[in-house]
């Protein structure tokens, strides 16, 4: 990169105004920084998408490794439990040749048939709080159609 020290950037400096002059040169040295600030966040941005694609490989890498394993430890578990599946076929095999069992199908129960629990709904709605039923205008206890009318009547008509 330019190595610009202070008595470089001084001459720099006179020369701009001298060739520029004093009025415009405020207004040439902010378009200069601003143009300058542009260019380092540019090179902030590039350098931080460097950085996200690194981090990304990096990611990429360490997945694949974990994949692997996983795989290495899915076949050895299936091994694993393949081998104990065969050898309790083979036991299950000698106890059935053997005739010393009793009869296995005997001792099998069959499945419960499914039954849907009944829900209490009235219990659902005793749980409720007096203060929340008043609040939603729940009825509470049931009134005939007389005592429902004299309870709305406006006052002063009876």
């Amino acid at each position: 990169m330019l190595d610009f020290g202070f008595d470089k950037i001084a001459l720099i400096g006179a020369v701009a105004l001298i060739v520029i002059g004093p009025e415009k040169l405020p207004r040439v040295a902010r378009t200069v920084g601003t143009l300058l600030g542009k260019a380092q966040r540019y090179v902030a941005d590039v350098k931080a998408e460097v950085n996200r694609s690194m981090e990304l490989e990096e990611l990429q890498k360490m997945k694949s490794q974990f994949q692997s394993a996983v795989s290495d430890v899915e076949q050895s578990v299936r091994q694993e439990v393949d081998s104990a599946t065969q050898a309790l076929n083979q036991t299950w095999s000698d106890v059935a040749d053997d005739g010393s069992a009793a009869d296995f199908g005997s001792l099998q129960t069959p499945a419960p048939e499914y039954r849907h629990p009944k829900k209490n709904w009235r219990l659902k709605r005793g749980a409720t709080p007096l203060w929340f039923k008043q609040k939603a205008g729940v009825r509470r206890h049931t009134q005939s159609g007389a005592a429902r009318v004299a309870r709305f009547r406006p006052p002063g008509i009876r």
